[in-house]
């Protein structure tokens, strides 16, 4: 079957907190290639079943170079670069290749000790306002961002720009393109500084390792070294896991067997976010389209040379073909293969320390405030769907 004559569905599907759509389910059974449309772009297939996401996410047929310069699905009115996000190999297995050495699973395990102490600190900080107290603005959104700054070599009095440009860039004032266009060329004129500063003063940051590798063996533009540093650092880095960590803690605080049970079983705490990760989902909508270079057929469905595909990550992580009774939190899931951080090529470069962010704050959490509680009830919180993640807004916690 192809795209002629099939219904087109309005496209993200309605949210609410963090519940999943039901279509995503009916579809993923009844029309597992459906078409749909973004606010902005062309229309697109969406896949939904667990293994057709893997398919098109690793599958050299389709491509993310090929989105470029097209009017591909977005949520946003402006079809930004995608930096990295944006290429095929063998461009992107080379930059890859060069900020992949900043994450590897060793170098990421040396940073629990620090990423503790600044959770540690930052609740210290806390509890000396006194309760009630807004779990992402006084740790969610911190946190994340001083690590990345910190792996980055930026200056801890400039942190709370870097706070500030990342919110932006996932904000939803920035469908209007207005804060876009004041962002983006103030944040690439700071990085541009310590690029400069970097060349002047070598440093051991990853920061410096970028430098030098555009310097030394010009293996990096300096338009590429500035894409991963900023938007590719900032984005994929810091805002995912500032959502991650009130998202996890609400449905903790609102789940008290589940609560009680990490509780008693603090071993569980690496297995408890990837299930967290699995169920939860932090993004939007599926987004970042991968466009076929040839014609594909996926089940009844044939998509055709030049047509774009959204890979459903929240559909494929439910789906009853993988996951052994997918509704259901089981925080001791010993088999879970998600796909919270994408697969194949283009499969999230951070994805080892985001894990131990949310692993670190979640305990520190738990550790600090035995009787951690929600100060307004779960109807209290305030949500945000943005351009890119979602989650709450503002989540007050009591102790």
């Amino acid at each position: 079957m192809s795209a002629a004559g099939r219904r087109i569905r309005k496209y993200p599907f309605d949210m609410h907190e963090l519940d999943v759509s039901p279509l995503y389910a009916r579809l993923r059974e009844q029309e597992p290639l459906s078409r749909v449309q973004l606010p902005y772009g062309e229309p697109a297939w969406l896949a939904t079943r667990y293994d057709d996401v893997k398919l098109v996410l690793s599958d050299p047929r389709f491509s993310r170079e090929l989105a470029q310069g097209l009017d591909q699905p977005r949520l946003r009115s402006e079809n930004t670069d995608d930096g990295i996000m944006g290429m095929d190999p063998p461009d992107h297995t080379r930059l890859r290749r060069l900020v992949g050495k900043a994450f590897t699973a060793r170098r990421v395990e040396r940073m629990r000790a620090e990423v503790k102490a600044r959770a540690g600190e930052l609740i210290d900080t806390m509890v000396e306002g006194g309760g009630p107290a807004d779990l992402v603005e006084q740790f969610a959104r911190p946190l994340p961002v001083s690590v990345i700054c910190d792996l980055l070599g930026v200056p801890y009095s400039d942190h709370v720009r870097f706070r500030r440009w990342t919110e932006a860039l996932t904000n939803d004032e920035t469908t209007s393109g207005e804060v876009l266009a004041e962002i983006g060329p103030e944040l690439d004129a700071y990085l541009g500084e310590l690029i400069a500063e970097r060349r002047r003063n070598p440093t051991d940051d990853l920061l410096g390792s970028l430098v030098r590798a555009r310097d030394d063996g010009d293996r990096l533009s300096e338009a590429e070294l500035i894409s991963i540093a900023g938007p590719g650092l900032l984005t994929g880095g810091a805002e995912t896991v500032a959502s991650g960590i009130p998202s996890f803690a609400f449905h903790l605080l609102t789940h008290p067997d589940e609560l009680a049970r990490l509780r008693a079983e603090p071993g569980l705490m690496r297995t408890a976010v990837e299930e967290l990760l699995r169920f939860i989902p932090i993004n939007t909508a599926a987004m970042f389209a991968r466009y076929s270079m040839e014609d594909v057929r996926l089940g009844d469905v044939t998509i055709r040379a030049g047509e774009p595909v959204l890979p459903a990550l929240a559909a494929a992580n439910r789906d009853p073909a993988v996951f052994d009774d997918p509704e259901r939190v089981d925080l001791a899931r010993a088999k879970n293969p998600h796909l919270a951080f994408g697969h194949g090529p283009h499969h999230c470069i951070g994805a080892q320390l985001a894990r131990l962010e949310l692993q670190v704050a979640l305990e520190t959490l738990l550790e600090r405030f035995p009787a951690l509680r929600l100060a307004d009830g779960p109807e209290g919180v305030k949500w945000k769907f943005g351009v890119i993640v979602r989650g709450p807004a503002e989540l007050r916690i009591t102790w």
